[in-house]
């Protein structure tokens, strides 16, 4: 029975300092390498602990009681000794980088189909939407910053939904952010924000919060992940609206979910994306610069695109959480 529990006790101890030098590798090196450079480090460091482990054994087995305990010292300081060097939990980010790489590469795809929608705007039509967006645009910061949301992204849903021209649509839209349907709770939400007791969606101040509480619901129900966020504004609540769909079918993700919405507007999130990045330029630059002239690309890609460039929101991104 004794020799049963000294080898479980030597396996115990090997593991744990392969496990401890994988965490210090990954820890170190995250945030500064490649996911298939970390994920080469960990395949390395754990032959090599593997090796490291065997050698112990057997110095273990050659060693007489005395040196044997001191063995067993050592092993257990560098053991503490890696977990000092570095802490699990950046190991765990480490780690979480890796299984976001995907994420991280559908980021990638849509900024570059942002800057190609905004290279093929007619950008003298967008800078008469932008010169209409003044008059709308400090009602339009204020229901944003109402309900904790990104006023560049809500000056990009009013231009994609009115062009800054509120008047009905044949849909049935109204005002500003053509509001059809809104969720019963984001409803409540712009009334008690507003203080009224009845909303007016030919109202512009009203239209705006109506839009800004829509899209905070939506956003709370897709985990933050903007892109179905905005899919899910442009979808509506009718027939259980993008989280229905995203059930049904086990979609956790836009990429898993596009195959399944059909004749819906999957373009949607792009184009208020590029207008919102027009909104950005015009407001950085006081013009809407070709995007295929001369270094203008660069230019314009350097001041980043409205929800993919903010930490927190492309945090919400990369994690991937379902709808819940």
């Amino acid at each position: 029975m004794g020799p049963r529990i000294y080898r479980a006790a030597e396996i115990l101890v090997g593991g744990s300092l392969v496990a401890a030098a994988s965490l210090a590798v990954l820890a170190r090196q995250a945030g500064s390498v490649s996911p298939l450079a970390l994920l080469a480090s960990l395949a390395g460091i754990t032959v090599l602990g593997t090796v490291l482990v065997l050698v112990l054994e057997k110095l273990r087995r050659l060693a007489p009681g005395r040196w044997r305990d001191c063995l067993n010292l050592a092993a257990l300081l560098g053991l503490g000794g890696l977990v000092w060097a570095a802490p699990p939990t950046l190991a765990l980010d480490a780690l979480r980088e890796v299984l976001a790489g995907e994420r991280m590469t559908q980021v990638r795809v849509v900024r570059h189909q942002v800057f190609a929608a905004y290279r093929r705007m007619d950008l003298v039509g967008q800078e008469m939407i932008l010169e209409r967006s003044r008059v709308f645009e400090p009602t339009v910061r204020e229901a944003a910053t109402a309900f904790g949301e990104d006023p560049e992204i809500l000056m990009g849903v009013a231009a994609t939904e009115s062009s800054f021209h509120p008047r009905p649509s044949r849909d049935g839209g109204r005002g500003l952010f053509q509001i059809t349907s809104v969720p019963v709770d984001a409803r409540v939400l712009a009334r008690e924000k507003l203080q009224v007791a009845r909303l007016d969606p030919l109202n512009q101040r009203h239209n705006a919060y109506l839009a800004a509480a829509t899209l905070a619901k939506y956003r709370e129900q897709m985990n933050g992940d903007l892109f179905l966020t905005l899919l899910a504004y442009n979808i509506g609540p009718h027939n259980g609206g993008l989280k229905f769909i995203m059930e049904k079918y086990g979609a956790s993700n836009f990429a898993q979910a596009q195959p399944y919405l059909k004749e819906l507007p999957r373009d949607y999130p792009i184009r208020v994306l590029a207008a919102a990045l027009a909104y950005r330029v015009w407001g950085k630059l006081g013009s809407l610069p070709r995007y295929e002239e001369g270094s203008r690309a660069q230019e314009v890609q350097a001041l980043g695109i409205p929800g993919l460039d903010e930490p927190s929101l492309l945090d919400a991104w990369v994690s991937g959480a379902p709808p819940r």
